[in-house]
């Protein structure tokens, strides 16, 4: 993928879920891609600052707060790294580590400080990234795309990739009707269409290696379903762009792209919001805040949503899951559903990041639950 967008893998986020420190800051700032003034490191310094505040006020060793100081004003400092952003920007800091992602979705500015980090608003990018990879395959030349929510396409070159079907296999064309090991007429066409398409699939599965994000294919028959049926990357989208992309503009497969992610992830909310709902009348589904950190502390969330925007200052009892609640954040208590989040992810479940008005209930958060407690 490109320089602007950074999505975080699994051992990346648990990396972060797990850290403690007491001097734990976590920043997030909206960005834009197309921004050339420093109205967004403004910002970050802004928030910044606020957390030294909060730090020096909870009495935290005045060292830790140089470091965090010195760490945050190093990234303001760095012209290179503030060339390229994506929508929003999160930095993760303690006295001795830093952290940033470039990531694809809109977030609200935020500050945080505690003893953990607040990842919650992260798992955003991984829920519904907004950024996808397009194979735009066909007979006759295959391009790959890197498509992010409000940027321009971008063309990614993958080491490795045939030019076309015929570079694949070695031929001039692979229309050549010249008997070869009895490969010829349109059932050689097809043998060597499927060679194509794993030369290409072999091409992509370093670049595909550990990314989270959809793989949209843009291809007609009998491409599409050859590729299918040798694809090795198990986040390729069900629905194609249809149509020959060699007759499409980058710009036209991204659009049709982009509509095929925003199915993705409705269809995905339906399905989520109809098994809440019977799950509902099963005595597995909760959305009251006390009795999902309850669930979440006993391992028993299968799939909890949680509202990327909301901040419930508090604590949650490490053992009992018993909720107490704060008027107002401050360095020592932490985001109550943050730390929901948090449990259910280590635990095995399935969080979903989501805005407000997906949240089943109207709160917070929700849960769909292994079993009845």
């Amino acid at each position: 993928m490109n320089l602007h967008v950074d999505v975080p893998t699994r051992a990346q986020i648990e990396r972060l879920l797990t850290s403690r420190d007491e001097s734990s800051v976590s920043l997030y700032v909206p960005t834009d891609p197309a921004a050339t003034d420093d109205a967004e490191r403004i910002e970050l310094k802004n928030l910044a600052s606020e957390a030294v505040r909060q730090l020096e006020g909870s009495g935290v060793p005045k060292s830790d707060v140089t470091e965090i100081d010195a760490a945050v004003g190093d990234v303001l400092d760095d012209d290179e790294f503030w060339r390229y952003q994506a929508r929003s920007l999160a930095v993760f800091v303690t006295p001795r580590t830093l952290t940033t992602f470039r990531l694809p979705n809109r977030l609200v500015a935020i500050v945080e400080v505690s003893d953990r980090f607040h990842v919650k608003p992260l798992l955003r990018s991984v829920t519904f990234p907004q950024a996808a990879v397009v194979l735009a395959l066909a007979q006759g030349s295959v391009r790959v795309l890197e498509i992010v929510a409000d940027l321009a396409p971008s063309e990614i070159e993958v080491p490795g990739l045939p030019a076309d079907a015929a570079d694949a296999v070695g031929k001039s064309s692979i229309a050549d009707r010249s008997p070869s090991r009895k490969i010829q007429g349109s059932e050689g066409q097809k043998i060597r269409l499927r060679q194509y398409a794993r030369r290409v699939d072999e091409a992509l599965r370093p670049l595909l290696n550990g990314l989270q994000v959809p793989l949209i294919l843009a291809a007609a028959e009998p491409l599409d379903g050859i590729y299918r049926s040798v694809n090795s990357y198990p986040q390729l989208a069900d629905e194609s762009v249809p149509g020959s992309p060699e007759r499409t503009s980058d710009t036209d497969l991204v659009a049709g792209a982009r509509g095929v992610l925003d199915r993705i992830y409705a269809a995905e909310l339906e399905r989520v919001r109809q098994l809440f709902e019977r799950r509902s009348t099963e005595g597995r589904a909760v959305s009251d805040v006390g009795d999902v950190a309850r669930a979440a502390t006993y391992g028993a969330v299968d799939t909890a949503l949680v509202d990327i925007d909301a901040t419930v200052p508090g604590s949650v009892d490490e053992q009992t899951g018993a909720v107490v609640f704060d008027a107002a954040d401050d360095a020592v208590n932490y985001g109550v559903v943050d730390e929901i989040a948090r449990r259910v992810w280590l635990a095995g479940g399935r969080v979903l990041a989501v805005r407000r008005e997906d949240v089943p209930g109207g709160g917070p958060v929700a849960a769909i639950l292994r079993y009845a407690l």
